[in-house]
């Protein structure tokens, strides 16, 4: 089969499209037939030798979330047949991952009707980051929750969910998004310079909990795009009024020093749950832009702009 490896650490030109054996499922894994492998800012940093002494050896594969059609049936695995369509995380403890013609899963839902490949491969670190951070927050019906970095995926994930568990939601974002968010019933408002007075208008009064949702955890400057200086967190600490009111996704190193909530354990027993959602309509990732394998190099350099306008997608 063709798929993407890497055999040294570095930026993603390092990436090479190979012919490589078949993985093979274990106990409790499926192998799938790879229809769309979504790209994230975690490949990026694993390419860059993140986690790298909690890997195997190189070389090793891309891809960490994928969707297609089930090929093969690991040691029992009951609950899927040959040929059913499914999404989920791929398995990334080989020389090959989810950017591959046929990838394993240690976990996966059924794809539901009117769903494509591509829509359904968008969901899973997404959907699941989201969810985690909305039960570890303790966000409860009624209360008003500040979403800050809502126009990435994860942020926007976060805000549908939190408006279906009935919760108010203020979300600060950029123009690509922002529309769209208003659509589904957010109050929304841009970054940068007077964005805590916005944000403090629009409330009333205190927000209840604020979830940073921001690639970086970083400051915001402009109205566009988020900066990598870690400045955010004390904003949205003045605006609940307590840091273990607030909880991010990625400024870790900022949160410790500032008494802030993090979640870092990924978790995928929601994955029926998510494709529920996405069936009725509740969960959507939007997708900007689709590429073949031998394109990565294109898609890489337009993820790690920081400007990516929703999900890329590797499509087979």
């Amino acid at each position: 089969m063709k798929a993407l490896q890497f055999d040294r650490f570095g930026s993603p030109d390092v990436i090479v499209l190979r012919d490589v054996p078949q993985p093979e499922p274990g106990p409790g894994q499926i192998r799938i037939a790879v229809r769309a492998c979504g790209l994230t800012p975690a490949d990026w940093h694993i390419v860059d030798g993140l986690l790298a002494d909690h890997l195997p050896p190189l070389p090793r594969g891309l891809g960490l979330e994928i969707a297609g059609t089930v090929d093969a049936l690991g040691e029992g695995v009951t609950d899927v047949r040959i040929g059913d369509r499914v999404f989920g995380p791929a398995v990334f403890h080989g020389s090959t991952a989810g950017a591959a013609e046929y990838a394993l899963m240690p976990a996966w839902a059924r794809i539901p009707d009117g769903v494509t490949a591509e829509q359904a491969a968008a969901l899973p670190m997404a959907a699941e980051t989201a969810w985690r951070a909305l039960d570890d927050l303790g966000v409860e019906p009624g209360e008003l929750l500040l979403v800050h970095g809502a126009g990435s995926t994860v942020g926007e994930a976060a805000v549908r969910f939190a408006l279906h568990r009935g919760v108010r939601v203020i979300a600060t974002a950029g123009p690509t998004r922002a529309g769209a968010l208003e659509e589904i019933g957010a109050q929304v408002t841009a970054y940068g310079e007077g964005m805590a007075e916005r944000v403090a208008a629009l409330a009333g009064g205190r927000i209840d909990r604020a979830l940073d949702t921001t690639p970086t955890g970083g400051r915001i400057d402009r109205a566009d795009q988020p900066s990598p200086a870690g400045g955010s967190l004390p904003t949205l600490i003045g605006l609940t009024g307590d840091p273990d009111r607030v909880l991010t996704v990625s400024d870790f190193a900022a949160a410790a020093d500032l008494g802030v909530r993090i979640t870092t354990e990924m978790r995928y027993d929601r994955m029926d749950e998510f494709a529920r959602l996405a069936g009725e309509g509740v969960l959507v990732v939007p997708v900007a832009r689709t590429y073949t394998l031998d394109r990565i190099e294109e898609a890489a350099e337009l993820s790690r702009s920081g400007r990516p306008g929703g999900k890329l997608m590797l499509v087979l």
